[in-house]
């Protein structure tokens, strides 16, 4: 659970952008957007391998 200290007289906007920022930071929202839908094991190895050759392709190039 995320605690988000407000510090008198601060402005409830800046507690909820530090909120945000916080939240992003922990990944939560990324971990539940891949609970939501099952993938099957060889679908994510084809899109990691898909995503070291992109990786390399702008390496290769940043070295040409």
């Amino acid at each position: 659970m995320l605690i988000i200290p407000i510090k008198e007289g601060e402005n409830i906007d800046r507690a909820l952008k530090r909120f945000k920022r916080k939240f992003d930071k922990t990944g939560a929202k990324r971990q539940l957007q891949t609970r939501k839908q099952f993938n099957k094991p060889s679908v994510l190895r084809r899109v990691q391998i898909q995503k070291a050759q992109y990786i390399q392709r702008l390496r290769d190039a940043e070295e040409v």
